[in-house]
């Protein structure tokens, strides 16, 4: 029966795991899969998330099902994280949340939640974007299209050519956003520029899908969320799809959300219908640990201050990375400048490497990266520096 299956390709990102793990070089350096990393190279279990978890040990009664929408107490909590307590949408009720599997789990929930709902609707993304989201939208039946984002001469978001691209897009098409940390690139706009792009959609009534997977990791948690609170003003629809694979460093717990923000209290039961309907004929419910883990720190005061703590370490350390990245690169006295690494933000950087460079770097050095030259700067350590923009140097 299964004769005639073709065998396909590895996936291009999660596919260099595996390289990695199978290449027998001692010095070898992934900075491919976007998975933060301290400077021993590991991926460390946050101190206030053992703790969370022994009391989760202690008072665990029982393991029976989530319901649909999945913890309460977790849907209860997520959209004052993203939005802030004070925010409109919090105070008056206008949020409906859903427990995913992961950031991942939010983005196909929404793309099934928009093809039942808005079944003539388009996705756009920007031009690049992380290469699962047109799968997600394809795989459910989305049409998918890509805008204007990034000057790669630059190295910065071309803000001129986005805004042209918005204005394009017909009314009631979906706009998905990276609203910080955007992967690829690491380029943000500016609190003014993203604005002017929330004054475009609510103008043209395009419906803002925001894929929220790095809060904290760029500024801090609220500087962070500037943009969704822009997209979230009111009169205006969102959907939010928000994760704690890296805040939380609770990658392998597959701990995400979707919040649909709505512009009337009366629209979030039929809402939330909605979307249990599609978590039904998915997954039928989500798992327990990792968000009883997340509740359990965000409840607690003492706790939550430990995860701001832990959470502005590995922000700051990526910071130090990506100017020690530049710096190192400016003493191999290249011709080529990498100052912009420092400027960008987040685990992920577009470093203009070509890719016969990256193959190159992953024969000759054992240097693993996407084959589009993106960088996880969170992969880099102070160890590792000094080789890795030498081998970068020597293949320029």
């Amino acid at each position: 029966m299964f004769e005639a299956i073709p065998l396909l390709p590895p996936d291009p990102i999660l596919g260099l795991t595996e390289a990695v793990q199978r290449d027998p070089r001692p010095h070898k350096i992934n900075l491919s899969v976007g998975v933060y990393r301290d400077d021993r190279g590991q991926t460390p279990v946050l101190r206030c998330v053992k703790v969370a978890e022994q009391r989760l040990l202690e008072s665990e009664a029982t393991k029976l099902y989530l319901p649909i929408e999945g913890l309460p107490t977790f849907n209860r909590l997520v959209p004052p994280l993203l939005l802030g307590d004070s925010h409109p949408a919090v105070t008056e009720n206008r949020c409906a949340t859903v427990q995913t599997p992961g950031g991942t789990g939010a983005l196909r929930v929404a793309a099934d939640f928009v093809k039942r709902n808005f079944p003539r609707a388009q996705v756009w993304h920007s031009d690049p974007t992380w290469p699962n989201h047109p799968q997600i939208f394809s795989a459910a039946g989305v049409s998918v299209r890509a805008y204007a984002y990034y000057d790669a001469t630059r190295r910065e978001v071309d803000f001129a050519r986005l805004v042209d691209s918005l204005q394009q897009i017909p009314a009631g098409d979906v706009l998905l956003l990276h609203p910080s940390c955007h992967n690829p690139t690491g380029a943000d706009p500016t609190a003014e520029q993203w604005r002017t792009l929330a004054d475009i959609a609510a103008e043209r009534r395009l419906i803002p899908l925001l894929d929220f997977a790095y809060q904290g990791f760029g500024s801090g948690l609220a500087e962070d969320a500037e943009a969704v609170r822009q997209f979230c003003r009111p009169g205006m629809a969102s959907l939010i799809c928000s994760s704690f694979s890296k805040n939380f460093a609770l990658y392998n717990e597959r701990v995400g959300a979707l919040t649909a923000v709505v512009d009337d209290p009366a629209q979030v039961e039929p809402v939330m219908s909605q979307l249990k309907a599609v978590v039904r004929s998915s997954y039928s419910n989500p798992p327990a640990h990792g968000a009883q883990i997340v509740a359990t720190v965000l409840s607690d005061p003492s706790l939550r201050q430990q995860w701001y703590d832990e959470l502005r370490h590995m922000r700051e350390r990526i910071q130090l990375m990506r100017s020690a990245f530049a710096r190192t690169m400016s003493e191999c006295q290249t011709q080529r400048d990498f100052s912009f690494i420092q400027h960008q933000r987040g685990m992920f950087s577009f470093s203009g490497l070509t890719p016969v460079q990256v193959q190159q770097l992953r024969e000759q050095h054992a240097i693993y990266m996407v084959n589009n030259g993106r960088i996880n700067v969170a992969g880099m350590s102070g160890a590792t520096m000094a080789p890795l923009c030498q081998a970068i140097a020597a293949v320029l």
